[in-house]
This record gives structure tokens, sequence and C-alpha cells, in this order.
């Protein structure tokens, strides 16, 4: 997979220690990065559009790779050096400010959507997009609620939609989840609320890791050029 790293920096030492300890339940992640297959990048700040640029080319590139050469357990994740005191509705707002500007850049550089998901956050059916492959995120931050979000900087880690279809297809996936599931309870002495399916609820209330009400509404939205792209008719029906 895709990887420009010569030198690791403490806190993606840190990040790899922090999943690979054996009270952390994804074992997805684990399986990553005992096969060198997490691309980490450090940036500056969550609440900053500094570094946008650099990490949406750096995910077109992780996109293209795996299109290229499709294989299971690999992520790419961004640690961010600060802030390090945020709330968790601080984190989510700045999170979703970040998705917002890395899908405008998407748009900008002319990459459509997958197809074989919605840009509605609102739709069952929802992933991000990026270099034409379709993402879930998982946030993680100082003051998560949940432990197994709970690291000591700001994290977004970008998770390939494709690879959850493949382990469905390949009858791992249910096995796999039940695993996690039942290693974050024994870690956290309770199920994650938010947690839910591809198709029956929006993956966008999972994201930050915050429980939300069922009034909740995501703020996001992908670029209209960009749908159209896919859809002619969707910038018409967003502009309604």
């Amino acid at each position: 997979m895709y990887s420009e790293k010569t030198v690791q920096s403490p806190l993606e030492k840190e990040l790899e220690d922090f999943i690979l300890a054996n009270d952390f339940p994804c074992v997805g992640a684990k399986s990553a990065l005992r096969k060198g297959q997490l691309t980490t990048y450090v940036a500056h700040s969550l609440a900053s559009a500094w570094n946008d640029v650099e990490i949406h080319d750096r995910l077109m590139q992780f996109a293209w790779a795996y299109q290229a050469e499709p294989t299971l357990f690999t992520s790419f994740a961004v640690i961010y050096e600060q802030p390090v005191s945020l709330t968790e509705a601080e984190f989510e707002q700045f999170m979703w400010e970040r998705l917002q500007s890395l899908t405008e850049k998407d748009g900008w550089r002319g990459q459509r959507p997958d197809p074989r998901v919605s840009a509605d956050p609102n739709d069952p059916h929802f992933s991000l997009s990026f270099g034409g492959e379709a993402f879930f995120v998982v946030g993680m931050h100082p003051h998560a609620s949940r432990p197994a979000r709970r690291f000591s900087h700001p994290v977004m880690v970008f998770n390939l939609h494709d690879q959850f279809e493949t382990l469905r297809e390949e009858n791992r996936y249910e096995k796999l989840r039940a695993s996690i599931l039942a290693r974050d309870e024994d870690l956290a002495g309770s199920i994650n609320p938010m947690l839910a399916r591809h198709g029956e609820s929006s993956e966008a209330r999972q994201y930050s890791g915050r429980q939300v009400s069922d009034e909740w509404a995501c703020p996001f939205h992908r670029p209209k050029e960009a749908l159209a792209a896919v859809d002619p008719l969707a910038a018409v029906e967003k502009s309604q």
C-alpha cells in the first residue's frame, strides 16, 4: 500500500502502541498494523486547515493504491498534534470541518464520489469518498467517552468501505464484528449505543464517537459539482 514514510514520529509510535495494547478492541486495526498496512500522517491542528491539501493528496494516493491492489485490513490515520483539551462536542465540530474541507478538495480535483454509496449524510448508505473510494471514519481524542476512542491526541482513521464488503462476501464480517463488539464491551463495560450496520442508519452518526440523539443533524454536504459528476440531476435536486 501507499507509504512515503521513512522516519516514525513519537505520536505515530504512541498510536501503534495504543492499538497493540491487549485491551484495544479493534482486531482489524491490530491486523493492519501487524501487516505493515497502517499508513499514518501527523498534522498540526484539527482546528486548522493548514494540512488539508497534503492530507487530501495522501488520501487520494491511498485510495488509488488500494484500487490498483485491493488489500484487506489497511487504514489511513491522521494524528493531530493539537488541540488536546477538546470536549466531545468540540471534537465532533472540528472533525466535520476537516472532513468537509477534504471533501471539497476532492470535488475541486475532479474526483467522483464512490457510486456504491450515498453522498447524503442522512442516507443509511452514506459514506465519505476520496479518490473515488468510499471511507468510514473513526475519530479518537483524549476526552472520548468510549475508552477505545480515548487517545492522547485527536485522530481520524479512514477505513475503506470496500474492505467491509469484501469481508461480507467472504462470510467473515459478522464474526469479526462480534469479536470487536465483545472486546469493546469488556473494555468499556457496555455496548456502544451508536453502532449500527451499514444500511441500517447513517454511519455519519458513528464517526466522532459521541453519543448523539435521534434529532442530531450531520453538519456536512457533498459539493454540488461533485454530485453532478455522478448524477446530473443531483445538483438540481439539492438546489431546490
